[in-house]
């Protein structure tokens, strides 16, 4: 009973495989189903873009035909055109001749011999040798090649792939390219490349030649990276992975920043009562509220310089100058919140403004025509202020870290121009 009773189990322990196996298989069935209609949709899309294919080729090379059949029969046209006109006038002088030889009077004949003689000779001049045989042929000098594409079709078939990672991504150099201190790159997959992908791995260094990081995962073949350094040189790479891994890394292409910043006010970041003109160099605003707006540039390294020019100061606003994270708060003059550091200024003395605390009173003010500098030296991470060239105050702000953009906040009674590309101070 005990043999028997362990053998039971066996059998039981089998069955119970055989049916969890019986559903496999069914579910099996229903992929296979599923799998089949997929591949026969398919198919027919992948033939029917060759059919579509041929047919938009069939009607380029009707087109050829077409072409050359109206250019033959102008110029046939143009032949019996050029040759009735010539055989009428020969018709013509032919009958003229005709009657004066059948005239009496000689002295009469002799008159006009000598000139119609000419005459004469220079209308059989005119049937030069070819001058009456066609200048086109009724052939057509166009023979269709199309014995490979037959050949090609009945070779289609299907192939059985395994698949294995990706190729060597290709760089396009000609679609790389830097803008102040944002790189753009650019790549494909090598022509024939049967592999699929699932996407790619983008990596940049440090720009001091330090280790490689991730800096995009994903589908695109073009990508963007904004907020480097300035005049630093980076080197990049890229590969793509697919299920079964990951492929091998491209080239490496080198990218050099610009030297230093230019920039603009940024449409983008600005509040909505921000007004911009002259190719977004110039702020004003529609609102007696402070607003902010900030450049188009982000820093995170060196030293940078730039101005802002008042072009307009009404009734002695307090415009704030200074830098910002992009998450600045934007209805409230600048440095009210935590995100920002600036210097705000009237027509007799400036104040120096970060978390909405006011440090450093400092007399001389702004008016219409005055010029605001702001110098961020991430080297030294301070900020400094001048105004009409002249340092105003001592250095704002220490140990300023992290990633800073320029900003502005105004309202309505003034208006500001921005100069860029500056030398340092």
């Amino acid at each position: 009973q005990a043999q028997l009773s362990q053998a039971l189990n066996g059998v039981s322990d089998k069955a119970k495989e055989a049916k969890e196996f019986l559903v496999q298989l069914k579910n099996l069935l229903q992929q296979i189903q599923e799998n089949g209609l997929d591949y026969e949709a398919c198919l027919v899309a992948q033939c029917d873009a060759l059919v579509d294919a041929l047919t938009r080729q069939k009607a380029k090379l009707l087109t050829k035909v077409t072409k050359e059949r109206e250019h033959k029969l102008k110029v046939v046209w143009d032949q019996i055109n050029h040759c009735t006109l010539k055989l009428r006038q020969s018709t013509g002088l032919m009958e003229y001749c005709l009657e004066v030889i059948k005239e009496n009077d000689p002295s009469g004949f002799l008159q006009i011999s000598d000139a119609l003689i000419k005459r004469v000779q220079v209308s059989q001049e005119q049937w030069v040798k070819g001058a009456l045989e066609p200048k086109v042929s009724a052939e057509f000098d166009l023979t269709l090649d199309s014995e490979p594409l037959l050949q090609s079709i009945h070779q289609l078939d299907f192939i059985q792939m395994k698949c294995r990672v990706p190729p060597v991504p290709l760089l396009q150099l000609e679609k790389c390219c830097t803008r102040n201190n944002s790189v753009t790159l650019a790549w494909r997959m090598p022509p024939l490349s049967h592999n699929p992908v699932e996407g790619y791995i983008l990596e940049l260094d440090d720009g001091d030649g330090g280790q490689f990081r991730e800096v995009y995962v994903g589908k695109e073949t073009l990508c963007t990276i904004d907020g480097l350094h300035f005049n630093s040189t980076y080197n990049a790479r890229v590969k793509a992975f697919n299920s079964s891994g990951v492929g091998p890394y491209s080239k490496t292409v080198i990218l050099q920043t610009s030297d230093v910043a230019w920039f603009t006010f940024d449409p983008s970041s600005a509040h909505r009562d921000i007004v911009l003109s002259n190719d977004n160099q110039t702020a004003t605003c529609n609102s007696y509220d402070d607003r902010v707006v900030l450049g188009t540039a982000a820093f995170s390294k060196g030293v940078h310089y730039w101005e802002l020019h008042v072009d307009r100061y009404d009734n002695h606003p307090d415009p704030a100058f200074g830098i910002a994270r992009i998450n600045v708060v934007k209805d409230m003059m600048l440095g009210k919140d935590d995100k920002a550091w600036a210097m705000y200024v009237d027509n007799n003395r400036s104040w120096f403004m970060h978390c909405n605390s006011h440090t450093n009173r400092t007399e001389g003010g702004v008016s219409k025509g005055a010029t605001v500098g702001v110098l961020l030296d991430l080297n030294k991470h301070n900020l400094t202020f001048y105004i009409n060239g002249q340092q105003q105050g001592p250095p704002a702000f220490e140990n300023v870290e992290g990633v800073f953009m320029p900003a502005l906040s105004l309202n309505r009674n003034v208006q500001v121009t921005l100069h860029t590309g500056l030398e340092v101070p």
